[in-house]
């Protein structure tokens, strides 16, 4: 049973790695429509009202960074947008990491320096996915091509 115990929790911090990793992108989305909806019921809009407050707030917030970066082209200005989706899936990516190893290790020194290391793989790989989403692939095959 202790087996399975510990193979079970490998399992769900697995799971929980990879939810981190996939969903790092949408950290500034989600934020802002959890923000916005709080607000929203804080004001009287009721749950229901709230609840379509905030997606309404959350979609807006992708769509628009997705729109800018398409559509920008001063790189300085694709780096600023990319920087707003990727602070907030850092700063998810470090407490997410450090809330899995305070369970592991006692010092707190160690807890920091791997929630570190955890939030500058997590912004990394964010970072990595949204850069992804300025170019299409046609763009990037036709790139290849001609060099």
């Amino acid at each position: 049973m202790i087996f399975l115990a510990a193979l079970g929790s490998l399992a769900a911090i697995a799971l929980f790695c990879w939810l981190l990793f996939t969903l790092a992108v949408f950290a500034l989305p989600v934020f802002i429509g959890a923000t916005v909806g709080a607000w929203a019921y804080g004001s009287g809009a009721g749950l229901v009202g709230a609840i379509v407050v905030g997606l309404a707030a959350a979609a807006s917030t992708l769509a628009a960074g997705q729109l800018l970066l398409a559509v920008a082209r001063p790189l300085w200005l694709k780096l600023i947008v990319a920087g707003a989706f990727v602070a907030p899936a850092a700063f998810a990516g470090f407490h997410a990491t450090h809330g899995i190893v305070k369970h592991l290790m006692p010092s707190d020194g160690w807890q920091t320096a791997f929630a570190i290391i955890g939030a500058l793989a997590v912004g990394t790989t964010a970072f990595v996915r949204i850069a992804g989403m300025t170019t299409g692939p046609d763009q990037n095959r036709w790139a290849l091509a001609r060099a």
